[in-house]
């Protein structure tokens, strides 16, 4: 097999992340991009030299001559395309959170297993530089016995107007951010089996833009006796965090994918490209350079595209994306009964999985 010709469905913010990473993976080639919104596609593919562009993602999935497709779209969309996608025949990348509910991510699963296509679930700090230097410390026992894994990420809101629409996108930040922090604490421990889940959120900055938590920390007690942390904000100004702190018996390691990377920069007038992620660039700021790179974008994309060609098995898989879900569902009943809830864990069936909290807000 030679090049992978790869649909990308989604033209935003990740749609174009995902085709800013393939291009840095010598055997991919975009073909086509799918955007619902009419004509947006077509300009999106002008400016980037994507040779076919469609209003109706089912266009890509017709192409026979389209062997993988990316999905970055909403998170309520993730089901009805990854579903059609495998029923195409086509291997399969879909971004973070899996799905909005467990109901939707077991269809999910179902159908890329009867299909007999591959999937990558896209969770790139396994792939972020920094990130998988830590794992190899870990790994290689330098910190000994870990027992605490701690991940952030933060900034001061979400870069698309879907997100704060919280029946669309199933949460508010803990779904759209902890996810990275909770899968993040799974990978570096090698995945342990849960032991229980606690969680606090709120609703402090964005009132009456959400329904949604815009700050939330959550616990999780793994049954090897390590304990993972997850913070995670929507509140928090003056552009976005991303770091980590790994402690072990024999030593610690922590990274800042962010700041260690940056110009220090002071603008009055501010810069255009974190607008797009609804942050704010005047005054002082931490102005980011091959972002994509530090965050493991391109390696993320040239996993996929190895993964496709069976060079690699999956990091990152769709049960990896339903285990993160589970535990989101119990950080939320958590935060909303105000109490540990304990693993083995059937996930009460509800609309979406910040209804658990919600239902018990005053």
């Amino acid at each position: 097999m030679d090049k992978i010709r790869v649909g990308v469905i989604g033209s935003g913010f990740i749609g174009n992340i995902h085709v800013d990473g393939l291009r840095h993976v010598p055997d991919a080639e975009v073909v086509a991009v799918a955007a619902k919104t009419p004509g947006k596609a077509a300009q999106f593919a002008a400016g980037r030299g994507i040779p076919h562009a469609y209003d109706d993602y089912r266009k890509i999935l017709e192409r026979a001559d389209i062997d993988a497709v990316t999905v970055a779209v909403p998170n309520y969309l993730h089901e009805e395309i990854v579903v059609a996608a495998a029923a195409a025949g086509k291997h399969i990348m879909c971004e973070k959170p899996f799905a909005r509910t467990i109901q939707e991510a077991e269809r999910m699963l179902k159908a890329v297993k009867d299909a007999g296509v591959k999937l990558v679930y896209g969770e790139m700090l396994c792939f972020a530089p920094k990130y998988v230097r830590a794992k190899r410390l870990v790994d290689e026992g330098a910190l000994g016995k870990v027992f605490l894994v701690k991940q952030s990420e933060e900034h001061d809101g979400p870069h698309s107007p879907w997100f704060w629409d919280v029946n669309l996108s199933g949460g508010g930040v803990l779904l759209d951010m902890g996810c990275h922090s909770i899968e993040f604490a799974r990978w570096i421990l090698d995945r342990p089996a849960v032991k229980s889940v606690q969680a606090t959120m709120g609703q402090f900055v964005h009132h009456g833009r959400t329904q949604g938590e815009d700050h939330c920390i959550c616990i999780i007690e793994f049954e090897n006796g390590a304990m993972g942390v997850a913070e995670n904000s929507w509140g928090k100004t003056g552009g976005i965090d991303d770091r980590c702190e790994i402690y072990g018996t024999q030593g610690n390691t922590r990274a800042d994918l962010i700041h260690g990377n940056a110009l220090i920069t002071h603008s009055r007038s501010g810069y255009g490209y974190a607008v797009e992620k609804a942050d704010t660039t005047t005054g002082w700021t931490f102005t980011g350079f091959e972002e994509e790179w530090n965050y493991g974008f391109p390696q993320e994309m040239q996993h996929f595209i190895n993964v496709v060609k069976g060079l690699e098995e999956p990091v990152e898989t769709g049960e990896d994306g339903l285990e993160v879900l589970k535990i989101i569902y119990a950080a939320y009943q958590s935060a909303g009964e105000g109490r540990r809830i304990d693993f083995p864990y059937e996930p009460p069936v509800v609309e979406k999985p910040i209804d658990l909290w919600l239902r018990n807000r005053v």
